[in-house]
């Protein structure tokens, strides 16, 4: 009987602590000095609503938007998650074809004897969670053409979109873990600003 009091009275304690004050610290710490990312990191328009979330990726269909890489998963956010299909794949090869393909077409890219030369990686591969809301600058810039035609821009506004682009670079964090990178939500968001 005493063995079993012990017992109670250390799952009592440790309920408290890991239950209830442990998750009560953090849940403050978070919002107190992370309120932003604590709450999803969210972007949202000029009445208050609700746009997305700067860490996942959408889909944008649109000849007038910037196309953000492609998902495994249809930008779902439940079921995320890769194809699980290997380099020997041939559906994988005959996907990243198709998408190399169709990203060729729709950016008016002249194709080349090296087939991935003038595609980016990130656009014709899913990205492991198929969420990754980030392209590389130069798939950003490769879509400017594109995207200058669809709205009819001007000189001026077209000098103002190619601005745009290299303003929204991230640079790798803390300048060296990862690479350059353009959120593209944010980046649609500010072009639909010019």
């Amino acid at each position: 009987m005493k063995t079993f009091l012990i017992a109670l009275r250390l799952f009592l304690v440790m309920t408290l602590i890991t239950g209830i004050l442990y998750p009560l610290v953090v849940t403050g710490i978070g919002q107190g000095l992370f309120a932003k990312q604590a709450n999803g990191s969210v972007l949202k328009g000029a009445q208050n609503q609700v746009i997305g979330s700067e860490l996942l990726a959408q889909k944008f269909d649109s000849v007038i938007y910037f196309q953000a890489r492609p998902s495994a998963c249809d930008y779902g956010t439940v079921a995320s998650g890769a194809s699980n299909k290997g380099p020997t794949s041939e559906a994988l090869q005959k996907s990243v074809q198709e998408r190399r393909t169709a990203f060729r077409a729709s950016n008016n890219l002249a194709a080349t004897q090296g087939v991935s030369q003038n595609v980016p990686a990130e656009m014709a591969f899913a990205s492991g969670s198929g969420l990754d809301p980030h392209i590389s600058p130069e798939a950003a810039r490769m879509q400017i053409a594109r995207i200058v035609a669809a709205r009819s821009f001007d000189t001026k506004r077209s000098e103002a979109l190619n601005n745009l682009v290299e303003r929204s670079v991230e640079q790798p964090q803390f300048g060296i873990f990862g690479n350059a990178r353009v959120n593209v939500l944010r980046l649609n968001l500010a072009l639909n600003g010019l």
